[in-house]
């Protein structure tokens, strides 16, 4: 059966990366929560699509909208992590997710996220963590790439998930170093609609376990191809039907979705 990976947790149903959206993506029965991390300035791990607050669904303090051009000055890296949770995340409509049910909700802590999910599944959840990582970013919106990494593994280290936790980003830099670090811990090379697999795989100097490409770079024969050599093969983020059912024709691995509702009853 292919596995259906809840893109930070539920996008298309509840605010992203929030509590309530990944409880909401576990009672659907997903198998694997995806979400994205940051770092605030007192070194706390922030499940965060941005290393600072997103104008599209972020209010800043008095309730207002943030503007575009002023959304990086609200820099998770520069505030602790207090101060990031005075920051409703959820009430703000967007327009991109019209079935988005718009709750209040703030930025968890991964260890937050990562209590609830093994609770609420009786430890059988899964999770795809990704690093928000460019080389823009060190030292300003990041950590510095070893500090990053080594944040996180540690996190993992206290809750014990073993297999159940792959990490991935972009950013070769990272998966170099959760190679480094924590060698044991799966790894996911992620794959951008402007890039190519083949070139990708080439600028990392050992086999990841699994590829992440987006879903418009997969067919058939390139999903055997890759599969035969040993990677499991995760395209992400399908929320059509005709999408979905495509790729799970040509049979890949797990779908990355915001709304695995719509791909769970495509798998029935």
């Amino acid at each position: 059966m292919t596995e259906i990976q809840g893109h930070r947790g539920c996008r298309g149903l509840l605010p992203e990366n929030s509590i309530i959206g990944f409880e909401k993506a576990i009672d659907l029965g997903v198998h694997t929560l995806e979400m994205d991390i940051a770092v605030s300035k007192d070194q706390k791990v922030v499940v965060s699509h941005e290393p600072f607050m997103n104008h599209e669904i972020v209010l800043d303090l008095q309730g207002n909208s943030i503007s575009k051009k002023d959304e990086e000055k609200y820099n998770l890296y520069q505030m602790n992590y207090d101060s990031i949770r005075q920051y409703d995340c959820g009430s703000k409509k967007n327009s991109k997710f019209p079935l988005q049910k718009n709750i209040k909700v703030v930025k968890p802590l991964l260890s937050e996220v990562i209590a609830m999910a093994e609770a609420r599944s009786n430890k059988q959840i899964k999770y795809n963590i990704e690093f928000k990582s460019e080389p823009a970013y060190d030292g300003i919106y990041t950590p510095n790439v070893s500090q990053f990494v080594r944040l996180v593994v540690e996190v993992l280290k206290d809750n014990e998930l073993g297999m159940r936790v792959n990490l991935q980003a972009f950013d070769i830099r990272i998966l170099e170093e959760i190679k480094k670090q924590a060698p044991k811990i799966r790894i996911a090379l992620l794959v951008n609609k402007h890039e190519t697999i083949a070139e990708k795989l080439q600028q990392l100097s050992f086999k990841p376990q699994i590829i992440s490409p987006y879903y418009k770079l997969l067919n058939e024969e390139n999903t055997k191809e890759y599969q035969e050599c040993g990677f499991r093969i995760i395209p992400w983020t399908v929320n059509s039907e005709k999408e979905m059912q495509y790729l799970l024709d040509i049979g890949v691995d797990a779908i990355v979705t915001d709304y695995p509702n719509m791909l769970k009853s495509l798998c029935i």
